[in-house]
């Protein structure tokens, strides 16, 4: 029984003595924390300080550096004060040399100009001195020309005469373009045919056409196609009562199938697109056509297709 209570003893002993070891490590971990707290504390502290001890150095060195540059601003605005002062000067002393050249000048120049018109003026008498000389001389020299000179110059005037003449007479005579317009509205019932042959519906057969047919109501009022002369009015045995006008170019305009011809006379002078006659049904070659102006132009008296000349 003792040795039971001996041993049972001898571990709460063992217990006690473990309890005892690790409350001492616990004591001691937390006065080693609290030794480091305070220490990190202590740390902050001084930083704190040393960084307002830091701003206010920078706040006295920016304060010093802003006097400085305000020193070297005043310093340099009188320096450029006192230099414009002086360029302002020297231009003005510049300015008043180039003025007394400038009138040294004008009065060196007033000078030559009158000594060269004085010299002008000489020269000019000299030249008109000279002129009439020469005129009197030219009057002795005519005075003294013989008649078969007098003869040549004339002879000379009147061939000069001749070839301005003839160059106008030229130019008076340049061909003139001609526009010659439909004569009456209206539309075209039958081509020119030359190289070809057409039916004739009053013959019953194929044959040439010199000119083209315009359709037109009887009574239509018919108008030179150009300016020209009237050169005949005659009654044709082939197309009825016809009216030829002779124009510049060697142009003529034939108009047939005519009902009259009371507006002009042969030999009258017609303007463009003048009335000289109205539309008819005289043309025997096509009297069963309906109403028409049958309408020709020549060129050195041969027929030329009007289609190449008409403008409407």
């Amino acid at each position: 029984m003792r040795r039971e209570n001996r041993g049972k003893n001898s571990k709460v002993d063992v217990k006690f003595d473990k309890i005892i070891i690790y409350a001492g490590i616990g004591v001691s971990v937390l006065a080693f924390i609290v030794f480091a707290l305070f220490m990190y504390s202590k740390g902050l502290n001084d930083e704190v300080k040393n960084s307002t001890m830091s701003l206010g150095k920078m706040a006295s060195i920016i304060e010093n550096s802003s006097q400085d540059n305000s020193k070297s601003d005043a310093q340099s605005t009188q320096s450029a004060s006192t230099e414009i002062g002086k360029s302002v000067e020297e231009s003005k002393s510049e300015i008043e040399k180039q003025e007394k050249a400038n009138s040294n000048k004008e009065n060196s120049n007033s000078s030559d100009n009158s000594a060269n018109n004085s010299n002008n003026n000489v020269n000019k008498e000299n030249n008109k001195n000279e002129k009439a000389n020469s005129t009197s001389s030219s009057e002795v020299n005519k005075t003294e020309k013989s008649p078969e000179a007098n003869q040549t110059a004339n002879i000379a005037k009147a061939n000069n005469s001749s070839v301005e003449k003839n160059e106008d007479n030229n130019e008076e005579n340049i061909p003139k373009e001609l526009e010659f317009q439909f004569p009456v509205d209206g539309e075209v019932c039958k081509e020119y045919a030359k190289d070809n042959l057409i039916y004739s519906a009053t013959l019953e057969e194929w044959t040439t056409h010199m000119g083209i047919d315009i359709k037109a109501e009887k009574t239509t009022v018919v108008k030179a196609a150009e300016e020209g002369v009237i050169k005949s009015i005659k009654n044709d045995p082939r197309y009825g009562l016809t009216i030829v006008i002779e124009h510049a170019n060697n142009f003529q305009t034939v108009y047939s199938n005519l009902l009259t011809s009371e507006f002009v006379v042969e030999g009258e002078k017609v303007e463009k697109g003048q009335s000289i006659g109205t539309v008819g049904n005289t043309a025997v070659f096509e009297i069963a056509d309906e109403p028409h102006l049958h309408f020709e132009i020549l060129k050195d008296s041969l027929p030329e297709d009007p289609n190449l000349y008409l403008k409407k």
